[in-house]
């Protein structure tokens, strides 16, 4: 996995972000959550795991080395 990938992801949730699937939808989730809000916090919880990835495999090192030497 490299940029690439995590770049990849990231226009995958670019374009998901955009739920006009849901708008009309009323149904509840779990009893109690409209799925659009339920939808929202699985995509708030990929988009952190999006940055834990692009933290461990697209993290520009060579900047961080040149910022250390100083």
């Amino acid at each position: 996995m490299g940029k690439a990938t995590v770049w990849a992801l990231f226009i995958i949730l670019f374009f998901l972000h955009q739920d006009f699937w849901w708008w009309e939808d009323s149904d509840l989730v779990f009893g109690f959550m409209p799925i659009g809000l339920a939808y929202h916090a699985a995509f708030s919880i990929a988009c952190a795991c999006l940055g834990a990835l692009a933290i461990r495999y697209a993290w520009p090192h060579d900047l961080e080395k040149f910022a250390e030497e100083k």
